[in-house]
C-alpha cells in the first residue's frame, strides 16, 4: 500500500511517498521512509509528536492505504502566551 511521510522545517518541507506492506505501523513507515537519516534531529521518543492527517496517533498504530504520516516539531513558543503578549501590546 502507498502512504506518505511528511516533515516540515521553517525553510524546508519534505513529503515522501512510499510503498509499505499492509498493517505497517506509523513507526515502521517513518523508519522505512529514510527521513530519520535525512533529519537526525527527529526524536520520536520524546520531542516530536506524530499524527495522521492532523490527528495525533501513537507510533504503534496501523496505517491504512493513502494515509499521510506527519512528524510535528516542538512548539518554539506557547501560542496562548504569545496571544497574551500581543493583546497587552508588548
Amino acid at each position: 500500500m502507498t502512504v506518505e511521510v511528511a516533515y516540515a522545517l521553517p525553510d524546508e518541507q519534505v513529503l515522501l511517498s512510499i510503498e509499505v506492506p499492509a498493517a505497517t505501523s506509523v513507526r515502521q513507515a517513518i523508519e522505512r521512509s529514510g527521513i530519520l537519516q535525512r533529519f537526525p534531529d527527529i526524536d520520536l521518543g520524546g520531542a516530536n509528536k506524530v499524527g495522521v492527517f492532523g490527528k495525533l496517533r501513537g507510533l504503534d498504530e496501523p496505517l491504512r492505504p493513502h494515509d499521510r504520516v506527519e512528524i510535528y516539531r516542538p512548539l518554539q513558543a506557547d501560542p496562548k502566551e504569545s496571544r497574551r503578549r500581543r493583546a497587552a501590546g508588548n
